[in-house]
């Protein structure tokens, strides 16, 4: 069991006493759900699997026979790395009823990531599909269990191809093993899922959330968006993110109703997959809204028939896009939060074309906002600061990094995201900035010094420093400026097979490489990215002059 918790008692006390937090826990809202609507389709997805409460909730339990086989107690982690597919559901529910931890992991992540991420939290059973996307995720799992010297077991999703080495797949348990019978009670103040993200600054961090921080933040965000069980999401987002599992598949659960999962996203089928489903509401980064929009415009496009509202997070939303989406009968609201407090501020829909995307939106009811200055003491209203919040949404820690935890969560409950906002006298927030360096490409964060440290020790690259390029689709995209050691060829091919070769990450990888004679730094050696950012934008600017 997750202990060593950063809850403040008397916040705790207030939140009881205001209703925000309760004795429920997800398990019991799900096992609800599937009394009242067992029959009723809660999931499918664009490969064909479709899905009832029953049906998942039948296939999860015999998962969950399996897991206490293997020795899984409540509290343990179980680690699952799924495209956007389904069976997700089977998982996440089977660790519902065991009293699991949670522990969703990119679909991206390769072999290092795995090891390292594992490690850290103690992973005692993990699933992976068995190929999926081109990639042989079995072959690389089987290559590094030795690694992981928590894992127990490990089962793998028979979805695209069936195993070659071992029986252990979900078709497998799900015919073999029976429901389990025996139910198990946690409370909902333990932790229910650990979310692992880069954030902003170096290593990634395991993001602890309880029961109850998750009930109350998928139930304010269903309620401030009038959703109901009638609604139908549509969710093409990775399912390792709050986004995708949070919003895409708590959320619809919490109401009772209906989710549809795209496991790439394409804007073409996306609309037909929509439109086929009747999905009413979706949620994503602006790459996704952008492309819908510009298929639709094109001569070829097909019209929205019941899309009604989508939620967009990970960057402001340009005026111009919100007006788009509203010519095609869709309201466009920006919605802003972080894996640690994941969403809190919201642009209502009723004020949508009002606001225009001139707000990143207001507090949901319950959660407080400031914004301060680097003493953390408030400053006036309209001034710039950073952005802070406080409320029953919030993480309660980093796993087993008090350190790190307390630089951003202080002892009254307050969280200090690094980003820059100001608020007006009607309490609206617009996110204005960010301090740290970080680049937000299709809404990821994406630590720049992170990809700078992996590229020390790179053949001819000397002095380095990377920073967002903006980019019309994905806001921004990863560029970083090198000085050339002597005679040496650098290219955007050679620092990418270097990287390659380390195992980094794919979506760490520059997408632009630029020359040049210094990087620029004060006098204590922290390079002026704003400078570097100015350079890049000028050099933008004569490429789009020539062509």
């Amino acid at each position: 069991m997750i202990t060593d918790l950063k809850i403040d008692e008397s916040r705790k006390a207030l939140y009881y006493e205001k209703g925000y937090w309760g004795e429920q826990t997800l398990n019991d809202i799900w096992n609800e759900q599937v009394k009242r609507r067992g029959s009723n389709e809660y999931v499918a997805d664009d490969q064909g699997a479709r899905f009832t409460y029953d049906e998942i909730d039948d296939k999860a339990s015999r998962i969950a026979s399996w897991l206490i086989e293997s020795g899984i107690e409540m509290g343990d982690v179980v680690s699952f790395q799924v495209p956007t597919w389904a069976e997700f559901a089977i998982i996440y529910v089977a660790c519902l009823k065991v009293g699991a931890v949670m522990h969703p992991l990119s679909r991206k992540f390769n072999d290092e990531d795995l090891v390292y991420n594992m490690n850290r939290v103690g992973t005692r059973v993990f699933f992976c599909p068995t190929y999926s996307h081109n990639f042989d995720y079995e072959s690389m799992v089987l290559g590094i269990v030795e690694r992981i010297e928590s894992l127990v077991s490990i089962a793998l999703i028979d979805k695209a191809k069936p195993s070659k080495h071992t029986k252990v797949t979900l078709s497998y348990l799900i015919e073999s093993y029976p429901p389990l019978e025996e139910e198990f009670h946690v409370s909902a103040d333990d932790v229910a899922c650990i979310l692992t993200t880069s954030g902003t600054t170096g290593k990634p961090k395991e993001v602890l959330l309880t029961h109850n921080n998750l009930i109350f933040s998928e139930r304010s965000f269903t309620q401030a968006f009038g959703r109901t069980e009638r609604d139908v999401m549509f969710m093409p987002s990775p399912l390792n993110h709050a986004t995708g599992f949070f919003h895409g598949m708590l959320a619809p659960m919490i109401l009772g109703g209906r989710t549809i999962l795209m496991q790439d996203f394409n804007a073409k089928d996306a609309i037909t997959l929509m439109n086929a489903e009747g999905a009413t509401w979706s949620m994503g980064a602006t790459p996704f809204i952008y492309d819908i929009l510009k298929h639709i415009e094109s001569e070829q496009g097909n019209p929205l028939k019941t899309l009604e509202l989508f939620l967009c997070g990970g960057a402001p939303v340009p005026s111009s896009l919100v007006q788009r989406a509203a010519r095609n009968k869709v309201l466009l609201c920006e919605i802003y939060g972080s894996t640690e407090s994941c969403p809190h501020v919201y642009v209502p829909p009723k004020h949508c074309l009002e606001w225009n995307g001139a707000w990143s939106g207001i507090p949901f009811e319950g959660i407080e906002v400031r914004a301060v200055d680097e003493n953390r003491r408030e400053v006036a209203r309209g001034e710039q600061g950073e952005e802070c919040s406080r409320g029953p949404h919030q993480f309660v820690g980093y796993y087993n990094d008090p350190e790190r935890t307390d630089r951003v969560l202080d002892e009254e409950g307050w969280f200090f995201s690094g980003d820059l906002c100001y608020i007006d006298a009607h309490n609206r927030i617009r996110i204005s900035g960010r301090k740290k360096e970080i680049i937000i490409r299709g809404g990821e964060n994406i630590c720049a010094g992170e990809i700078d440290e992996y590229l020390e020790g790179c053949p001819g690259v000397g002095q380095h420093a990377t920073i967002g390029m903006p980019d019309k689709r994905l806001g921004e995209r990863i560029c970083t400026f090198v000085v050339v050691v002597g005679n040496a060829q650098v290219n955007l091919g050679s620092v990418i097979a270097y990287l390659s070769e380390k195992h980094v990450a794919r979506r760490l990888w520059p997408e632009r490489i630029e020359l040049i004679d210094t990087i620029p730094t004060t006098a204590t050696g922290k390079v002026k990215r704003f400078l570097l950012a100015e350079e890049l934008k000028l050099r933008m600017q004569e490429e789009e002059t020539d062509s």
